[in-house]
């Protein structure tokens, strides 16, 4: 049993498990505690529960291998005060009693309970050891312990714990001082970690963007390219690296990332062994680079290979649906994870729904959806539907459903906004004015828009209307060039429904011209001019308007040039957007994230 399990066959296991039970020959612990574990390797810890009998009527439960399955396997489950009930009675419990209880709590997100059973751990004089400090600081960084978080700081440099060495630990540490807002303290931890994790870069380049240091963050995306290119160069000239499933999935990953996608195919074909997480990094990879029909055969081919998709999995490929325009597919896939008795749509999943029929003009479908959730729907789903019904100018349901919003999220000023324009845009100007007086009344300001892009290893930051830039009047000629250009080559008009209304039309014209990302588009033109060797990247911190969609869109079958149009996680905005405008043949490829 031990051996297949050992080699990955879990089902082999537990069928070698049935069979002994048929010969006669006695259990000991190491038979239960073994088919416990392959039941959890199989992803189907709740069926180990027929076990759980099996080891209480033998008396093995006290035995402490046997007794730390059970608590791992309850935890896993949920059942965490079932779990508590068998590591209570243990009459010996060792580290990994503790571990697997202090996870139960950290997974159940009972940060409390983890911290009190780490200072009971400490109390009894066992030895913490880096699955424990892990789990703890987990726990600090969900309940914004920082008190209790440098505690367990303090902890490891007492005992003289190799936490530097083990990137696990230092990147928990890492995390707990970046969601407390600790950014100093989480570098001076990263700069000491011996081997970085993807996840610590991950997580500090994220406290950057929060702290809105957004130099610091490219340059540290920067070092972590460089990095990762040279642990790839690593595990081709060491071929046996990518034996490592971990190892591949994080390449391909990063090849995805950068945009790589021939490179991440080779490699996932050539992989020995692929999991659920290499079958998901492929199709999110495909949706972000709006590959639609890619994601969906990938996740039909996972299908068929024998995996199985987890809740991930099925949020990405429903995203991927949805910005394809694949209409039946995404219902296909939903009803299949609806039909699914280990897993459930989750609030996430719904949203997914909701802007597939959204998008594609079933609006009272998409409303009728939200009304029969099993689960209460959030800020998130009803901004979804504002957003559809805004784009299909549906004004009935646009008021109904941006009422339930100002109600569940009425200090959010991205949600007046979103109203105001729905009422602009069907033309009722008062009523549009009158939010906006209401915004004003309350003291919401909404967050200025303003659009950045990298040349040559530094950040140029523009916002709308921004004169300040020392080129500013090459950019303008080069927009108007641009702008005359494909106006003759292409049927670009302005929207000038996207300008403010209660000016002349051509100061309408002037206010869309100098709108933040067309003026970071043009300072790439003025310092790049129209080479095509690469796409041209485009960042913006609130949605991209109509006009500068269809106005890019354009520009890019004109010039024959990629852009990339990303917004970045705009605050209160139920999904982040990324547009990508690929100039073969006008084909232009609609992404969101979350």
């Amino acid at each position: 049993m031990c051996g297949y399990l050992q080699n990955g066959d879990a089902k082999i296991a537990l069928v070698l498990f049935i069979k002994m039970g048929r010969t006669g020959v006695r259990l000991n612990e190491f038979t239960l505690s073994t088919s416990l574990k392959a039941y959890e390797v199989l992803g189907i810890p709740e069926n180990g529960m027929q076990i759980h009998g099996v080891c209480a009527k033998s008396c093995f439960d006290w035995v402490p291998v046997v007794g730390n399955s059970m608590i791992d396997i309850n935890s896993k489950c949920g059942m965490v005060v079932e779990a508590a009930k068998v590591f209570n009675t243990l009459p010996v419990r060792n580290v990994i009693s503790w571990n697997a209880m202090i996870t139960g709590y950290t997974h159940k997100g009972n940060g409390e309970m983890t911290l009190n059973l780490f200072r009971k751990l400490q109390q009894n004089r066992a030895v913490p050891d880096g699955y424990t400090y892990s789990s703890s600081l987990m726990a600090c960084s969900c309940t914004g312990a920082i008190g209790e978080g440098m505690q367990i700081h303090v902890a490891l440099i007492r005992d003289g714990f190799p936490y530097l060495a083990q990137p696990v630990v230092a990147g928990a540490l890492v995390d707990l001082y970046v969601k407390c807002r600790r950014i100093d303290e989480a570098r001076r931890v990263f700069n000491r970690i011996e081997k970085k994790s993807v996840m610590s870069w991950n997580t500090l380049i994220l406290g950057y963007a929060h702290k809105n240091d957004l130099v610091e963050a490219m340059h540290l995306f920067r070092e972590l390219r460089e990095t990762r290119k040279q642990m790839h160069g690593y595990t081709i000239k060491v071929s046996y690296g990518l034996l490592e499933i971990y190892v591949a999935n994080s390449v391909l990953d990063m090849h995805m990332k950068c945009g790589l996608t021939d490179e991440a195919d080779a490699l996932f074909r050539e992989m020995l062994a692929r999991d659920v997480v290499s079958w998901t990094a492929m199709i999110t990879g495909y949706r972000k680079h709006g590959l639609g029909n890619k994601a969906v055969e990938l996740f039909n081919e996972m299908q068929v290979s024998g995996i199985e998709p987890d809740s991930v999995t099925y949020l990405v490929v429903l995203l991927a649906c949805s910005h394809s325009g694949l209409f039946k597919e995404g219902k296909k896939y939903f009803s299949s994870l609806c039909c699914n008795r280990k897993m459930k749509p989750q609030v996430e999943h719904y949203a997914c729904m909701v802007d597939l029929l959204g998008r594609s003009g079933h609006l009272k479908e998409a409303n009728d959806l939200i009304e029969k959730m099993p689960i209460k729907p959030n800020v998130g789903i009803w901004r979804a539907l504002l957003s559809v019904c805004r784009t299909h100018g549906d004004l009935e349901l646009g008021k109904q459903v941006g009422e339930i919003l100002l109600r569940l999220d009425g200090s959010n000023p991205t949600n007046y906004v979103f109203m105001s324009n729905i009422y602009a845009n069907a033309g009722y100007w008062k009523e549009s004015e009158k939010i906006r007086e209401t915004l004003k009344r309350k003291g919401l300001n909404k967050e200025a828009g303003r659009s950045w892009v990298e040349i040559d290893m530094e950040i140029h930051i523009f916002y709308n209307g921004d004169d300040m830039h020392l080129i500013i009047g090459k950019i303008h000629q080069v927009l108007k060039e641009m702008e005359n250009r494909v106006k003759e080559e292409t049927c670009y008009v302005h929207s000038v429904n996207f300008a403010l209304h209660d000016v002349e039309e051509e100061s309408k014209v002037e206010r869309l011209r100098v709108h933040s990302e067309k003026l970071a588009i043009g300072l790439v033109l003025v310092r790049r001019g129209l080479k095509r060797e690469r796409p041209i990247k485009i960042f913006k911190n609130l949605r991209v308007c109509g006009d500068c969609h269809t106005f890019i869109k354009s520009l890019s079958k004109v010039l024959k040039i990629v852009f990339v149009v990303r917004d970045a996680n705009s605050p209160g905005s139920y999904l982040s957007n990324e547009t990508v405008f690929i100039p073969k043949g006008g084909l232009e490829l609609q992404i969101c994230l979350f």
